[in-house]
């Protein structure tokens, strides 16, 4: 039956979590030393129950000892190693008691408190007047003796030697990392024999330190382990548990003595103490554990040879880990796996009664009795000070929570199957508090756990969400769907607004969800836009712009509504390319704090889903003039009207201001600028097979096909309103009426600008086979303008013709007519441009040269049939 026992609290420190530099130094009366970890030490008071100093130290605590009789401890600290003299704790008690209520003092401990200037010393070890230091040193681990003054106020510390251990690789430590508790980097005690109480000096300096690193074995089991020289020489034997399993031991006042390895554990070495204490105070069991729950038992066995001479029986078994701290009284080892308190017994007695409880041998059980302690039922325990005994016979524990609470625990005494079958009335209370204490753990771990649970699966499940997204978008790739038939699709809208007497394009991305998931937390909505032909910046930069959208909880058949500026009036950098994707980032989803802590080096992982690459163009960017639209003009306000006669009449008035200005000084005019122009000519055929033309009431639909002014305008509404790749104009485009096949405009230059739709006759003048076209011609004083638009139309029209229908080519005549003048004038601009470059020619000339070519090139474009 499992043990029940009491924690009370004592005190709370300011940290919370597991640290494995935590430790507790008890012996210095009523006073209780805790290191955290941190730069503090705090000094607890068991006679008043409260913290009374705090000690600031230089730098992070790593390990202490301390010596009782001197009032000293000695700290390792990431600088080296500082002696405190503890003294002044008293003058501070004695001032406490005038006023209970003070906070604790905060003592800041100087560069003068140095003694030892070593650099990361991971353990100490103070022996007599010996201080050992562990520290590791490029590829091997360094001990160092340093001699201690006899008197306090000295702080020479004389080195007198050092031992060295070539580092072992790192035991591998598998799945068993995440579940591990705190790692602690070594250990060091001190093993005596049994027949040092013999030597007065000896005794001397077991006694001046604290007992709690310092053990006194069975002088055999002492001999069999560290051999004859150390026995006789009663030399103290110095043990060092490493992170790489190693149980090594040197015989420190053994002449030519070095560092030699004794066991090892595979796994990182958390403890090593003596335990099975007879009446004569020798330990007659050595006992080492791993991290990981592999425990090693050294006790002598008289009969383990043929001759019947006594060896060092060496038994090695794993109890339920992981082991994060342990401590050990006369025959128990007590250890805390994070979830629970242990109580492993250790007496020969305990063995043998499980032996006999199973029919086994009591050789073959060791090994066995390892994977059955008895539970304490308090979790959480990082920290364990050595086991102190009442006079009642409890034993009595002092650890350190991972909440950073000091906590005494006390233990029944024997085991619950050996108590009395009547109980008094006080134990039964105690017994009442003990399982009502135990049921509140429980309970708390439980609502701890169910927490995690909790979590874990929301964390799953939106990471499937995610996952499952990312495959029907990857899938989506692989197949040539339009747009709109796509689960997860972005439309663009193009639309103008004027803000502080300025106008800018602003592009509104649409992100339809018609997938049969949830995009919740975690995703964001990307957008780039850059030009389509660009040269980068004389830095190197790039011309593109990101945007970034994260949004939530977007549900099957919703949009998310984005609105993004692109450029404003006088930019001239179209065509643009819009990419739009989704990315999922883990972080974002989880919080940084706990990816860096449960998945170490995805801090800045995310996956990149791309959705679509769309183009705005001049088309999209162009600004109708009023004018042209007649149900505007239709529907103006008196305000607008009055507003118009305002404009106009400043306007006049500019003039007049201007000519009066212009009779006292040139009266030149101002030369007018050089139009531009371009033109595509397409079948009206092919027009008419894949445009509805706008329907007239006094018309049938056949005699509205072959009208050629309602097929221009039907074909300039639709390059104007068109949903191009997925972006078309705003509400401007939506509401177009235009009254003629004329367009005037705006580009996003500023230029003003023309768009003509007419029907012409394409053929020789001579010839009466007459090909009936479709002339688009731009116009603009702009040449940035003119190309612009006329890419922009090209697209649209490459759009009709890969939805029109293949006919066989009844103008074949014509077309191979408008071939032969094609390649006449291409003759003619190729020894144009091959003079231009070949002759000695300004640069103003060649330019203008070029120009001219470019134009013709415009100006007479092929038929599209």
């Amino acid at each position: 039956m499992e043990g029940r026992c009491a924690v009370e609290t004592w005190a709370q420190f300011g940290f919370s979590g597991r640290s494995y530099k935590v430790k507790i130094l008890c012996g210095f009366g009523t006073d209780v030393l805790i290191c955290t970890g941190t730069e503090e030490i705090y000094v607890f008071s068991k006679r008043e129950r409260k913290i009374t100093t705090v000690l600031l130290l230089p730098a992070a605590v790593n390990d202490l000892v301390g010596n009782q009789d001197k009032q000293l401890i000695y700290v390792a600290c990431r600088s080296g190693v500082y002696r405190v003299n503890l003294q002044f704790l008293l003058h501070r008690d004695q001032s406490s008691q005038a006023d209970a209520s003070s906070s604790p003092a905060e003592l800041k401990i100087s560069q003068e408190c140095l003694v030892v200037g070593a650099d990361e010393v991971s353990s100490l070890l103070l022996v007599g007047s010996v201080l050992l230091t562990l520290c590791q040193r490029d590829a091997s681990w360094l001990l160092t003796l340093y001699k201690t003054p006899k008197q306090t106020a000295s702080t020479s510390h004389k080195e007198f030697g050092s031992f060295h251990l070539p580092v072992a690789s790192a035991v591998d430590c598998g799945a068993a990392e995440s579940n591990r508790g705190p790692r602690k980097g070594s250990v060091l005690i001190c093993i005596h024999s049994g027949d040092v109480e013999a030597s007065s000096s000896s005794n001397a300096s077991a006694e001046s330190t604290v007992a709690q690193d310092h053990f006194h074995l069975e002088p055999l089991l002492f001999k069999l382990l560290f051999g004859v020289e150390a026995a006789l020489a009663k030399s103290p034997v110095i043990l060092c548990g490493l992170p790489d399993g190693r149980l090594c031991f040197l015989p420190l006042r053994l002449p030519g003595s070095r560092l030699r390895v004794l066991h090892s554990l595979e796994q990182p070495v958390c403890f090593v103490g003596a335990s099975v204490v007879t009446e004569t105070g020798h330990a007659q069991c050595l006992v080492a554990a791993g991290e990981q729950g592999r425990v090693a038992l050294i006790k002598t066995d008289k009969a383990g040879s043929e001759g019947g001479s006594a060896v060092a029986a060496f038994t090695e078994g794993c109890v339920p880990g992981p082991v994060w701290c342990g401590c050990m009284d006369k025959s128990c080892f007590y250890y805390s796996t994070g979830a629970d308190l242990l109580r492993l017994d250790l007496s020969e007695g305990s063995f043998a009664r499980e032996s006999k409880e199973r029919g086994e041998e009591t050789s073959g059980t060791t090994a066995a009795a390892l994977q059955s302690p008895s539970s304490l039922n308090v979790c959480r325990v990082i920290a364990l000070a050595e086991p102190a005994c009442s006079t009642a016979g409890d034993v009595q524990l002092l650890g350190v929570s991972a909440r950073g609470q000091l906590q005494r625990i006390c233990l029944p005494a024997g085991r619950v199957d050996e108590g009395s079958s009547k109980l008094s009335s006080t134990q039964v209370s105690r017994s009442v508090r003990d399982l009502l204490s135990a049921i509140g753990d429980v309970c708390e771990r439980a609502s701890v756990l169910k927490t995690v649970i909790k979590s874990k699966n929301q964390f799953l499940r939106l990471l499937n969400h995610a996952v499952s997204v990312s495959f029907l978008l990857m899938a989506d790739t692989t197949t040539d769907l339009p747009i709109k038939e796509k689960p997860i699709r972005c439309h663009f809208e193009t639309s103008w607004s004027r803000l502080l007497q300025k106008d800018s394009l602003s592009l509104v991305c649409f992100l339809h969800n018609s997938s049969p998931f949830v995009l919740e937390r975690g995703w964001t909505l990307s957008i780039t836009v850059s030009p389509l032909s660009y040269s980068s910046s004389p830095a190197g930069e790039s011309s593109s712009t990101n945007f970034s959208f994260p949004f939530h909880d977007l549900r099957p058949g919703q949009t998310f509504e984005a609105s993004l500026p692109i450029a404003a009036a006088g930019d001239a950098s179209f065509p643009m390319t819009v990419s739009c994707s989704l990315i999922f980032s883990l972080s974002s989803l989880l919080g940084e704090e706990e990816v860096a802590a449960s998945f170490a080096g995805l801090q800045s992982s995310c996956i990149s889903l791309p959705l679509s690459t769309l183009t705005v163009d001049w088309l999209h960017a162009l600004q109708l003039n009023s004018p042209t639209a007649t149900h505007k003009m239709a529907t103006v306000q008196p305000s607008s009207a009055a507003a118009d006669s305002i404009q106009t009449f400043l306007s006049s008035r500019q003039l007049r201001c201007g000519g009066r200005t212009n009779r006292g000084g040139e009266s030149a005019a101002k030369p007018e600028p050089e139009k531009y122009s371009a033109s595509v000519w397409v079948s009206s055929e092919i027009v008419r097979d894949t445009l509805k033309p706008k329907k007239s009431s006094n018309l049938d639909a056949k005699e509205s096909i072959r009208d050629p002014e309602d097929l221009c305008l039907s074909l300039l509404e639709r390059l104007l309103s068109e949903d191009t790749e997925g972006v078309k104009m705003g509400c401007q485009g939506d509401k177009i009426a235009l009254s003629t096949s004329v367009a005037h405009a705006r580009g996003p230059n500023g230029a003003a600008m023309k768009l003509t739709v007419k029907e012409i006759n394409v053929g020789e003048e001579e010839s009466t086979d007459k090909e009936a076209t479709i002339e688009v011609q731009i116009e603009s004083s702009s040449l940035a303008a003119v190309c612009g638009l006329h890419h922009a139309v090209l697209r649209r029209i490459q759009t009709l013709l890969q939805s029109a229908t293949e006919k066989a080519a009844s103008t074949k005549n014509v077309q191979i007519l408008g071939l032969r003048r094609a390649l006449q004038r291409a003759e003619i601009q190729q020894s144009q441009i091959s003079g231009a470059f070949g002759e000695v020619v300004s640069t103003v000339q060649r330019d203008r040269l070029l120009l001219s070519v470019y134009q013709e090139l415009r100006r007479n474009p092929l038929l599209i049939v």
